[in-house]
Protein backbone atom coordinates (compact mmCIF):
# COMPACT_ATOMS: atom_id res chain seq x y z
CA UNK A 1 0.00 0.00 0.00
CA UNK A 2 2.97 2.52 0.51
CA UNK A 3 4.86 1.36 -2.50
CA UNK A 4 1.35 2.52 -4.28
CA UNK A 5 1.30 5.57 -2.45
CA UNK A 6 4.74 6.52 -3.30
CA UNK A 7 4.17 5.62 -7.21
CA UNK A 8 1.11 7.85 -7.66
CA UNK A 9 3.34 10.70 -5.86
CA UNK A 10 5.94 10.52 -8.60
CA UNK A 11 3.73 9.89 -11.08
CA UNK A 12 1.85 13.12 -10.59
CA UNK A 13 5.28 14.86 -9.56
CA UNK A 14 6.57 13.68 -13.00
CA UNK A 15 3.16 14.69 -14.93
CA UNK A 16 3.69 18.23 -13.40
CA UNK A 17 6.86 18.45 -14.20
CA UNK A 18 6.47 17.63 -17.74
CA UNK A 19 3.79 20.91 -18.18
CA UNK A 20 5.91 24.23 -20.24
CA UNK A 21 6.75 26.45 -17.24
CA UNK A 22 4.20 29.95 -17.84
CA UNK A 23 5.60 32.63 -19.63
CA UNK A 24 6.43 35.60 -17.57
CA UNK A 25 5.16 39.24 -18.51
CA UNK A 26 7.33 41.87 -19.91
CA UNK A 27 8.82 44.70 -17.69
CA UNK A 28 6.25 47.36 -16.93
CA UNK A 29 6.74 50.34 -18.17
CA UNK A 30 6.97 52.24 -15.05
CA UNK A 31 9.92 49.20 -13.85
CA UNK A 32 12.61 50.43 -11.61
CA UNK A 33 15.86 50.90 -13.38
CA UNK A 34 18.68 50.99 -11.56
CA UNK A 35 20.87 53.33 -13.80
CA UNK A 36 22.36 56.38 -12.36
CA UNK A 37 22.12 55.42 -8.47
CA UNK A 38 25.62 55.02 -7.96
CA UNK A 39 25.55 59.04 -7.53
CA UNK A 40 23.39 58.92 -4.55
CA UNK A 41 25.91 56.60 -2.25
CA UNK A 42 27.14 58.01 0.86
CA UNK A 43 24.16 60.95 1.50
CA UNK A 44 22.08 61.02 4.28
CA UNK A 45 18.86 59.26 3.87
CA UNK A 46 16.64 62.33 4.06
CA UNK A 47 12.65 62.21 2.61
CA UNK A 48 14.37 64.48 -0.47
CA UNK A 49 16.79 62.48 -1.22
CA UNK A 50 14.45 59.55 -1.29
CA UNK A 51 12.43 61.73 -3.87
CA UNK A 52 15.04 62.39 -5.68
CA UNK A 53 16.06 58.41 -6.21
CA UNK A 54 12.49 57.63 -7.04
CA UNK A 55 12.94 60.09 -9.78
CA UNK A 56 16.03 58.84 -11.39
CA UNK A 57 15.54 55.17 -10.92
CA UNK A 58 11.79 55.39 -12.26
CA UNK A 59 10.70 53.23 -9.16
CA UNK A 60 6.99 53.76 -7.72
CA UNK A 61 7.94 52.86 -3.88
CA UNK A 62 10.90 52.87 -1.66
CA UNK A 63 12.08 50.41 0.43
CA UNK A 64 14.42 52.04 3.04
CA UNK A 65 16.87 49.29 4.72
CA UNK A 66 18.65 49.80 7.77
CA UNK A 67 22.06 48.71 8.65
CA UNK A 68 21.26 44.65 9.99
CA UNK A 69 17.68 45.09 9.53
CA UNK A 70 16.29 42.23 7.72
CA UNK A 71 13.78 42.41 5.10
CA UNK A 72 11.78 39.75 2.77
CA UNK A 73 13.28 38.71 -0.62
CA UNK A 74 10.14 39.38 -2.59
CA UNK A 75 10.68 41.28 -5.68
CA UNK A 76 9.12 43.97 -6.69
CA UNK A 77 9.62 45.48 -10.14
CA UNK A 78 8.18 48.99 -9.17
CA UNK A 79 10.40 49.19 -6.28
CA UNK A 80 14.10 50.98 -5.35
CA UNK A 81 15.35 48.90 -2.25
CA UNK A 82 17.91 51.10 -0.40
CA UNK A 83 20.58 50.27 1.93
CA UNK A 84 21.77 52.11 4.69
CA UNK A 85 24.69 52.51 6.61
CA UNK A 86 24.99 52.64 10.61
CA UNK A 87 25.34 56.10 10.27
CA UNK A 88 21.94 56.42 8.31
CA UNK A 89 24.08 57.07 4.39
CA UNK A 90 23.33 55.22 1.37
CA UNK A 91 25.37 52.07 1.71
CA UNK A 92 23.73 50.63 -2.26
CA UNK A 93 20.41 51.10 -3.88
CA UNK A 94 18.91 48.49 -6.18
CA UNK A 95 15.75 48.16 -7.83
CA UNK A 96 13.37 45.09 -6.35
Amino acid sequence: MRNQALLAIFALSARAAAQPAPELPPPAADACTGEGLGRFVGQPATQALGADMLRVSGARAIRWVAHGMMVTMDFSPERLTVFLTPDGRVERASCG
